[in-house]
């Protein structure tokens, strides 16, 4: 496949905003880790949920929407952009470096610190498709299968991100989903389920009840927040001051529906978004 190297220039890149992307409303998760970490700095997030989900996409699909949210943040700006998808992450993110001058902060699930911590030697990892059968997954989970000699159950977690996705979703059914994707977890006597999918931590509560109070679930935006501001510094791309600071949402799909989501996690007061076609 040729492609095309992109060239970043921007001016006074230090007061651009941090562009972020997912598939859809799951990467507001790690948006608002960001937020509360970086409080000095502008933000631009694209939801692209008329193209959602991408777990069931090729790695080239995945790429390609990938690549043209790319543009869009970079077409507005932005310094630094967060690939707010495993799913994206796993399968694109190396093309996008290498393809873009723009610093990128990707994201895996969090096996690391849950094979770090794990008393039974058995953890979970709930993703979606795409993530799990990405070189990337396969090799950060075989190294720490092998290094720490734990078991790793992997649960692909089949239409969950259009039910996260739909605001008038059938409750019933999604925990009826979540109970047969954990229930093998359960029984192999997991401590900790990585929730490898953005979209996951807007349902947090309803896995930890599923799985029970002797599993711990863990997700990327801390983490991701950290590295962030790392990268920041790193290029001295930070914001000084607070006093330009501003928030744009776009999305692909219904706005309405993001700006549902932005509400669930408390973003009263910021702008509803904006439709595009991408």
């Amino acid at each position: 496949m040729h492609l095309n190297r992109c060239i970043f220039f921007s001016t006074h890149m230090h007061n651009g905003p941090i562009g972020f992307f997912d598939s859809g409303v799951g990467g507001l998760t790690i948006w608002k880790a960001v937020v509360a970490l970086l409080p000095n700095e502008s933000t631009i997030y694209l939801a692209d949920s008329a193209h959602a989900p991408y777990g069931e996409k090729t790695p080239e699909a995945i790429y390609e929407r990938s690549r043209i949210a790319t543009q869009f943040l970079i077409s507005k700006g932005c310094k630094l952009i967060v690939v707010a998808c495993n799913t994206a992450t796993t399968n694109a993110v190396a093309l996008l470096r290498q393809n873009f001058e723009v610093p990128f902060i990707g994201i895996e699930p969090a096996v690391k610190p849950a094979a770090l911590s794990t008393k039974t030697k058995s953890i979970g990892v709930l993703a979606t498709k795409g993530t799990l059968t990405s070189a990337l997954f396969k090799r950060t989970a075989a190294q720490y299968a092998e290094t720490h000699q734990i078991n790793i159950v992997e649960r692909v977690g089949e239409g969950l991100v259009p039910l996260i996705e739909n605001p008038h979703r059938n409750e019933q059914v999604l925990r009826e989903k979540l109970d047969h994707f954990i229930a093998p977890m359960r029984a192999a006597g997991v401590d900790f389920i990585v929730l490898g999918c953005t979209h996951y931590p807007l349902i947090a509560e309803v896995i930890q009840e599923i799985a029970g109070p002797n599993i711990a679930l863990l997700d990327a935006a801390d983490p991701v927040a950290k590295q962030t501001k790392r990268v920041l510094l790193k290029h001295q791309f930070e914001t000084a001051s607070a006093a330009l600071v501003s928030h744009q949402f776009f999305t692909t799909g219904n706005p309405s529906d993001f700006d549902g989501v932005l509400m669930q996690l408390g973003g009263v007061g910021f702008p509803s978004a904006i439709r595009v076609g991408l």
